[in-house]
């Protein structure tokens, strides 16, 4: 279900609310449905409750879930985890385009992977 990568540069509290938001976005959490409880999801994954927590605030915060006292999280009839991920997905492309940059990648070679990675998609339809 959620994979984390502890080696990853990226705090896992960053990872957590990235992949919560896809598995949103995706329709694989439904409206209203319920997320599991913050020691759960810790335990599951192995790391702090503090981290799933301080996630689960973030995404509260973005509009994607809400929080019932005594109840537990669930996912927001009218979120915005579509939005999200797409700006999401955006910085890593402009980050990886920018490292690209910097290291000598030509505006061609990046085209060319671009182009591999649609022509890819259009080959699987």
């Amino acid at each position: 279900m959620l994979q984390l990568d502890l080696q990853s540069r990226q705090p896992i509290y960053e990872q957590l609310i990235y992949n919560l938001s896809e598995m949103v976005s995706l329709g694989i959490f439904s409206a209203e449905g319920q997320l599991p409880s913050v020691r759960t999801l810790a335990r599951d994954l192995g790391v702090n409750p503090n981290t799933v927590q301080k996630a689960y605030q973030e995404l509260e915060r973005r509009g994607i879930i809400y929080s019932v006292a005594g109840k537990g999280s669930f996912i927001a009839a009218n979120n915005n985890a579509f939005e999200i991920l797409c700006r999401q997905n955006l910085e890593k492309i402009r980050d990886a385009v920018t490292e690209g940059k910097r290291t000598g990648l030509s505006r061609p070679q990046v085209d060319e992977v671009i182009d591999s990675v649609y022509k890819e998609d259009t080959q699987h339809d």
